[in-house]
């Protein structure tokens, strides 16, 4: 008899155990995480609170809404965000990454979700005046990991690289760059935004048009579904009106 009141007890804490366990991997399957550098407003950006925000973040909470998923926006660093993803350390990365050959063989994109290109930004005090102005002695700053390092090496200056654009354009502003490449939409929020912008312009027309998209491991069906919600986004006016609330009434998610 004490032997089976034992055995008794023993399976109750086991399926106890089992019970705590469960309720942890239920929770989890409640969350999604994407993924984005955290220095790159307003797409995404760490705010006065540290709280991650800008339009990438909002169109992950609204894909996350539609999925019945919590948001989790993951910030790490851009010149190893890929490999945070085929490590499996979240599900996506959308942090207004561009679809580019040498990333399709690694990921897979959904469809994208915004159109912009590569701007050259320099002081108006600079003397330049288009790319076609710069030398190998100019000094361009990058984003380390970005699709710009093309467009600096076709225009044969010298490269500098940075952790974000927050870098970059506080080097420029100080004098320690010559011109920054970046997004056309980021270099005109930085130019109305932070202190110093006043005295920076856009440098001739766009070096090269992008297409922005979400980026998953290769073969994850999670794709297929997000692609769906896209095309809802769009259909409903949801994905113009996150892009209107974020950059002036201007609607970037049309190509």
């Amino acid at each position: 008899m004490k032997r089976s009141v034992y055995g008794i007890l023993i399976l109750l804490m086991l399926l106890l155990a089992m019970s705590v366990f469960s309720g942890g991997s239920q929770d989890e399957e409640t969350v999604i995480q994407f993924a984005g550098s955290g220095g790159y407003p307003p797409f995404n950006f760490i705010n006065e609170n540290n709280e991650v925000i800008g339009f990438d973040v909002d169109v992950a909470r609204e894909i996350a809404e539609r999925l019945g998923y919590e948001l989790e926006y993951v910030t790490t660093a851009w010149d190893g965000i890929i490999e945070g993803l085929r490590a499996g350390r979240y599900n996506g990365i959308l942090g207004s990454m561009a679809i580019t050959p040498e990333r399709q063989q690694v990921v897979d994109f959904s469809e994208p979700y915004y159109y912009s290109g590569a701007q050259l930004i320099v002081r108006n005090d600079s003397g330049i005046n288009s790319p076609a102005d710069l030398t190998k002695r100019h000094n361009v700053g990058l984003v380390t990991g970005t699709t710009f390092a093309q467009d600096a090496e076709k225009l044969g200056v010298s490269i500098k690289f940075y952790e974000d654009d927050n870098q970059t354009l506080m080097e420029l502003i100080n004098g320690r760059l010559d011109a920054v490449i970046t997004d056309r939409v980021v270099g005109l929020n930085a130019m109305s935004k932070i202190q110093g912008g006043d005295n920076l312009t856009l440098a001739g027309e766009l070096l090269r048009k992008e297409e922005c998209a979400i980026a998953f491991q290769k073969d994850d069906p999670l794709r297929d579904t997000v692609n769906g919600i896209l095309k809802e986004m769009r259909a409903d006016g949801t994905l113009a009106g996150i892009s209107e609330s974020w950059f002036n009434g201007e609607n970037i998610t049309n190509p």
